[in-house]
């Protein structure tokens, strides 16, 4: 059966979240924070095997763009992959609001039903590019949209552009799952993303995982107005 329809018309659903998004990818700019990176390899018994984390720092340069440099790289462990200058631009390929106003035109979005995530009632959206180019790289998979503040929570998917699917020449990662979490009582910017796959090799398997954290999210000396907020704000936004 289908879905039972929202008690908002799905697309001003969409249109109300993208404005959202609009919001966020400014707001994001504007804030310091640190990232983690971990890969880990598991072995048949199904534990880590090998590991390398690595941290990076975002800090306003002397022109007031974000730049992120290593802080912390520990000793690999890590027997088969590798992770590359080219790994990091692969990931920087993928944004992190796909869907702004700008690039709604880009989808199709269909509505599924609703679910929970981390007992947040949450709105479902199927989303999937209607043409693809070299250039760019597209979403291909499924939102998360707050029911209450009509704001994306959580994604799941690949990005594709003509060539297929986002993969690095090391590292056979393309099905990413990434929450946010809600900084300062605004905006809902990334703080977690994961990926399970297999590094396929001659005569073995290998299970990997890739796990990137942000944590630490503190607003720049500079940081850039994302939208007019109330002298007390809310907890979260109201729609």
């Amino acid at each position: 059966m289908p879905p039972a329809p929202p008690s908002i018309p799905p697309e001003e659903i969409i249109k109300r979240f993208s404005q959202k998004e609009d919001q966020y990818i400014v707001a994001r700019a504007g804030y310091t924070y640190k990232k983690t990176v971990r890969l880990e390899e598991f072995g048949p018994d199904g534990k880590p095997s090998g590991q390398l984390s690595l941290v990076v720092e975002a800090k306003p340069g002397a022109d007031g763009k974000l730049y992120e440099k290593t802080v912390e790289r520990p000793q690999s462990t890590l027997r088969y992959l590798e992770m590359g200058p080219e790994d990091f631009q692969t990931l920087a390929r993928m944004p992190a609001y796909a869907l702004t106003t700008a690039q709604l035109a880009k989808y199709d979005l269909k509505y599924l039903g609703k679910e929970l995530v981390d007992e947040i009632s949450c709105y479902i959206f199927q989303v999937k590019p209607k043409a693809v180019e070299r250039a760019h790289f597209y979403f291909d998979g499924i939102i998360w949209v707050d029911d209450a503040y009509l704001e994306v929570v959580k994604t799941y998917g690949k990005w594709v552009n003509d060539l297929g699917d986002t993969r690095s020449a090391t590292m056979p990662f393309n099905i990413f799952e990434t929450y946010r979490e809600n900084v300062d009582g605004k905006y809902w910017l990334p703080n977690y993303m994961r990926s399970d796959d297999t590094l396929n090799l001659k005569d073995i398997h290998v299970p990997v995982r890739l796990v990137i954290k942000w944590t630490e999210y503190k607003a720049a000396s500079a940081a850039p107005v994302a939208a007019p907020t109330p002298a007390a704000a809310p907890s979260k936004p109201t729609p």
